[in-house]
């Protein structure tokens, strides 16, 4: 029964939110709450909740310094160089702006962290995709799935729990699959090319005067940073820039504003570098790191203090949609944990595995790590699902390394999981619906996961 629930859940929560008939916040915190009561375990949702929020509060407090750490190094111009050479390749080209975001979601994903890597490759993006009025799901779907992909390195947090999970080295998993990865972020550009390709068909040639290209140079998001309406181009261009509050996101950050702190540029590169290896490294906390790079980059690029809380309030809508996103998650897993749902619907999968399929486990364990990933978190399948399926396979002489490498597979489409906070703040900043992003990108990335499943048993890796 509760197997049937769980699925029952799952299904009941991402058709809600597909077909728009609820929020993502409400549907996450509702739908739970109430299959809880149908399992008979309503008195126990409180404890169920509260375990929940414990256990994602430091990701809540990660994600909102890291975007007011990153919002802050947006608006000082640390990035202006980097973004300033991605669009003046993307230019006014629908195809060349998609390649150019899968290329970009890629570079930053290095740094191991999907929030640092959305929240730099939205910023860099939105503007021109709102500019051409090009399909913002493409943004986001291009750029999680190379994000996903990324996201199998070792200090991601997939590789690590894998080799935590089975007592093997990280490098024993990662290092053979590379051949298999790199076939999955080809294909990630392949398919960045082809929905370039059709967005260029679909709003046909465009082009846009020297005034606006060199314009479009300079665009970067910077909320606050100004709500007077512009116009962009000479005659013909007809581009307007939106006034008020709520498209401050799509305002055209000129080399002069207000903002910028270029004597201060090399400060808050090493700054940046700095925290990143620090997190690499895992000197300390990933939150603790970001809540002292936040205080530490306002306190020295703003040392009024009006300046502060103006770029606190500048970012706080962010902030407050991302962390209630992850806070509602806390309902929905705490749920999902705590009745048993997910122990229940992981041994379900694992004991309907036919027995002549033993000897193909790696295989099974790549499939099943698509869905699984994706219905579950990384560590309700690595630390709960992944050692019966490694039990299983050592049965039938499939080494535990193997299962290991076949787990990580299904990263891609991982990577927009409801249960990722991630993905809140890639939604939530390229002002995307949750339900659309999800219809869109869903095929693709199970997709982009068979290629590398299918790559690494062509290589003989799996």
């Amino acid at each position: 029964m509760l197997t049937i629930l769980g699925f029952a859940m799952i299904a009941t929560f991402l058709v809600l939110i597909m077909l728009k008939k609820m929020s993502p916040i409400a549907a996450l915190v509702l739908i739970p709450a109430l299959f809880c009561v149908f399992v008979g375990k309503g008195a126990k949702l409180g404890d169920y909740v509260i375990d929940g929020i414990t256990g994602l509060a430091p990701t809540a407090a990660m994600l909102m310094f890291a975007i007011v750490y990153f919002g802050v190094m947006i608006d000082v111009g640390l990035f202006d160089p980097v973004v300033r050479s991605i669009l003046k390749f993307c230019k006014a080209d629908p195809l060349r702006i998609v390649i150019g975001t899968a290329v970009l979601a890629a570079i930053v994903s290095l740094d191991g962290d999907g929030s640092t890597t959305f929240m730099i490759t939205v910023s860099a993006m939105y503007p021109l995709y709102k500019r051409l009025k090009m399909s913002l799901v493409v943004m986001t779907g291009v750029a999680a799935m190379a994000n996903g992909v990324m996201n199998t390195l070792p200090w991601g947090g997939p590789t690590a729990r894998a080799a935590t999970a089975l007592k093997v080295d990280a490098g024993d998993i990662f290092v053979p699959m590379i051949p298999a990865l790199a076939m999955g972020l080809l294909f990630v550009f392949a398919l960045a090319y082809v929905l370039g390709r059709r967005e260029r068909k679909r709003l046909g040639v465009l082009t846009l005067d020297e005034v606006l290209e060199e314009e479009t140079e300079t665009v970067l998001v910077g909320a606050g940073a100004g709500k007077d309406t512009k116009k962009a181009g000479g005659s013909g261009s007809g581009v307007d820039l939106p006034d008020g509050p709520e498209d401050t996101s799509l305002q055209v950050l000129d080399p002069n504003r207000a903002t910028l702190r270029p004597g201060l540029y090399w400060f808050n590169a090493l700054l940046t570098v700095a925290l990143l290896t620090a997190m690499i490294m895992e000197w300390l906390p990933i939150p603790v790191l970001f809540l002292l790079g936040a205080a530490l980059a306002l306190t020295v690029n703003f040392p009024h203090m009006p300046d502060q809380k103006a770029r606190i309030a500048a970012h706080a809508e962010n902030v407050l949609n991302v962390s209630g996103m992850v806070f509602a998650a806390a309902v929905f897993t705490g749920v999902l944990q705590g009745t048993g749902m997910v122990d229940h619907m992981a041994k379900w999968l694992v004991d309907n595995i036919p027995d002549g399929m033993g000897p193909h486990m790696a295989f099974v364990t790549g499939v099943l790590s698509i869905p699984l990933t994706y219905f579950m978190s990384n560590d309700g399948f690595y630390f709960g699902v992944l050692p019966v399926l490694a039990e299983a396979g050592q049965a039938h002489g499939v080494s535990a390394v193997e299962i290991a490498r076949a787990s990580i597979v299904g990263q891609p489409l991982h990577m927009s999981s409801p249960l990722v906070p991630a993905v809140y703040v890639l939604v939530g900043m390229a002002k995307v619906e949750f339900g659309d992003h999800t219809r869109f990108v869903v095929k693709w990335a199970a997709l982009t996961s068979l290629v590398v499943l299918g790559a690494g048993i062509l290589f003989g890796i799996i």
